[in-house]
């Protein structure tokens, strides 16, 4: 279950098996946080509810000086960590198009298989809709590849791109999380919507 340095290779049962206690925990966080609130996650468009950015923002920080930490102790090797493939236009219309579904949804693919395991109804039509839309890119992708393939980068990490080392970028994603953490909450104050908070 990772590239952990100091521990013996996992059979395939074993990663699958922790995977999976993983997986629960995550979504019983969520489902604990609100996040199965599609109130909630919308309220990040609107700005009445800064909580998925708070926590998504939290979670990334924790995860980075995690992984620094663990690398910095021989716990952890970086350079086996999966870095995914960078298309430059593929990331920026499938940017568009989840966050068009998200704001119009009220959920993203992982909050929503939370909201539809405690029975809400609109999350299983938001699923449905994915599938559905992942069927429909399966099928129509030998047209639509040559846009999906097209400004290949590679395997990008944003500090290397940036020429940054890793401790630098770390340090500034620190202050964004911190000024972003701030405009939050002027957000909140700003566009408050206690008739629609009070309910979540």
């Amino acid at each position: 279950m990772g590239p952990i340095s100091s521990l013996h290779e996992f059979s395939q049962g074993t990663n699958l098996l922790i995977a999976f206690i993983i997986g629960i925990g995550f979504g019983f966080a969520l489902e604990q946080a609100g996040f199965s609130s599609s109130r909630k996650l919308a309220g990040m468009f609107y700005g009445y509810d800064t909580t998925v950015l708070k926590v998504f923002f939290t979670a990334a920080i924790v995860a980075l000086v995690g992984s620094q930490f663990m690398s910095y102790f021989g716990l952890l090797n970086l350079n086996l960590v999966f870095v995914n493939e960078y298309y430059i236009a593929s990331a920026i219309i499938g940017g568009v198009i989840m966050g068009a579904g998200f704001v119009m949804g009220g959920f993203c693919p992982g909050t929503g298989i939370s909201a539809l395991s405690i029975g809400k109804i609109d999350a299983l039509f938001y699923i449905l809709g994915g599938f559905a839309g992942a069927f429909l890119f399966a099928e129509t992708y030998p047209l639509i590849q040559p846009l999906a393939e097209a400004s290949y980068r590679g395997p990008v990490k944003i500090n290397e791109a940036l020429h940054l080392s890793p401790g630098v970028f770390t340090f500034l994603l620190i202050v964004a999380a911190v000024i972003m953490f701030w405009l939050a909450e002027k957000a909140e104050k700003t566009f408050a919507r206690p008739d629609i908070t009070n309910d979540i």
